[in-house]
């Protein structure tokens, strides 16, 4: 069983996440995100660590300029709106582009040949119920998600929301996102790091509303700027590692960049895998199951750059990884309040990603049981597609027997992760519960998890 006199204690891994914030937007190869590349490998050096390293990762490089787009009737070009924008990452950047505004809506989609397109985003909402029915496991004692729905932070489509317009002909992109809460703009969508052949910004809700009432009057033309810098860039994958009982591995992992400051996403991850590596350090060898690596890996920003140069690294390994545990977001749940998003008191709904193990599914719910996690839910590693949209998943897809805490706030991607959205009470149950899990897999061999693995298809009968 855990030391929990050797657990980080809140206020100090609340502290980690504090340090991480202060230094800024941390998307991948910004200065605070080189600050962040530091941090963790000072860190891992101060506490023992061994082979202590930096892993390069070459991944794009992607940072936003001037983004604006003024509106006018083709009868009036007199009477202009100007509004502004955030552009679309990674998208061809645009001076001036100019263009016939042209609705473009995904459930009827029509061709645009020659236009910019006007595309309402709405992000997703799910029933906990809905989830529910999916889940290999729902634990919600106090029953607080009996009649509420997740309020996802992708809308139709996911990252490939100019796809459908692309295809249709657009020569531009305007997406606007008409429910998403508090009117924001600074939607960082996609992050996968794929450049797109046309410019693309998104508009506020409010602001998505007067354009479309001035296109209502007739037709309109428009003029897009969304300038930026995209560059290749190599950034850094921060890994430890401690020796245990033997030779095969566990892995504790999260990214260590972040679409803004992003307290959430993932200051708290940085922060969940130092917990970690403070605890095991303090162990005696003899008490780690086996050899623990600790992985802070970069460009998740940047399509899971990071986690994917780890692996096709450390290929031959993974058939020794007894189990990868995944640790990202300690969010709390938010709602609008006069614009503003303020915590509501509960933690986010808390996903376990979880390989169909059914040892490992039990390990699981018995340690959400023992940590009073509520508002959790295991789910299937494939329940959203064939990996967990998480830096876990390529591991999940590599044949690593996965557990990956996640939850998924609708704030995730905006500059609005602010330090208020951590769910300190989240921080160090969810550290003992990793804990947990490491230990559980004494005596357990990669062979074996393996073998216990079942297919997909055989999880509802679980």
């Amino acid at each position: 069983m855990a030391h929990d006199e050797l657990i980080p204690a809140q206020d100090q891994i609340y502290a980690w996440i504090e340090q991480v914030f202060a230094q800024g937007v941390r998307r991948p190869g910004y200065p605070a995100d080189r600050w962040a590349e530091r941090f963790c490998q000072e860190r891992l050096r101060q506490l023992g660590l061994e082979n202590v390293r930096a892993e390069p990762v070459e991944l794009p490089y992607w940072e936003p300029g001037r983004c604006s787009l003024t509106a006018w009737p083709e009868a009036a070009p007199g009477d202009s709106l100007t509004f502004e924008g955030f552009p679309l990452p990674h998208a061809t950047p645009a001076s001036g582009l100019e263009g016939t505004l042209a609705p473009y809506d995904y459930q009827a989609p029509g061709p645009v040949n020659g236009n910019i397109a006007l595309v309402d985003v709405r992000l997703g909402r799910m029933p906990h119920a809905a989830l529910s029915e999916r889940a290999t496991f729902f634990y919600d004692p106090d029953g607080t998600l009996a009649e509420s729905a997740q309020v996802l932070p992708f809308g139709r489509g996911a990252q490939a929301v100019m796809e459908p317009a692309i295809e249709a002909g657009a020569i531009g992109f305007v997406g606007t996102l008409s429910d998403y809460p508090s009117d924001s703009r600074s939607y960082y969508v996609p992050y996968d790091g794929i450049e797109r052949p046309i410019p693309g910004l998104w508009l506020s809700g409010s602001d998505g509303a007067r354009l479309r009432e001035l296109l209502a009057a007739g037709p309109a033309r428009v003029r897009l700027v969304a300038e930026s810098v995209r560059r290749p860039e190599t950034s850094y994958n921060i890994v430890g590692e401690l020796p245990g009982a033997d030779e095969e591995t566990v892995i504790i992992g999260s990214h260590h960049d972040g679409p803004w400051a992003s307290a959430v996403e993932d200051g708290s991850g940085i922060a969940l895998v130092l917990a970690q590596a403070e605890y095991w350090s303090r162990v005696p060898q003899s008490e780690r199951p086996h050899r623990l690596i600790f992985l802070i890996n970069a460009g998740h920003m940047a399509g899971g750059a990071g986690v994917h140069a780890f692996i096709a690294a450390h290929e031959a390994e993974l058939a020794h990884v007894v189990l990868e545990i995944h640790l990202e977001h300690a969010a709390n749940e938010c709602v609008e309040e006069n614009g503003v998003l303020k915590p509501n008191g509960l933690p986010e709904a808390r996903w376990w990603f979880t390989s169909l193990n059914a040892e490992l599914e039990d390990a699981v719910r018995d340690t959400l049981r023992a940590e009073g996690l509520g508002r959790s839910i295991i789910l299937p590693p494939d329940m959203f597609g064939p990996t967990p949209t998480t830096d876990g998943g390529p591991f999940h897809a590599a044949g690593v027997p996965l557990v990956n805490y996640l939850t998924a706030p609708f704030y995730l991607f905006d500059e609005q992760d602010t330090l208020d959205k951590v769910h300190k009470p989240s921080l160090v149950p969810v550290t003992r519960a990793a804990i947990r899990l490491v230990e559980w897999t004494a005596g357990r061999s990669a062979a074996s998890m393996r073998a216990g693995v079942r297919p997909a298809a055989a999880a509802a009968a679980h």
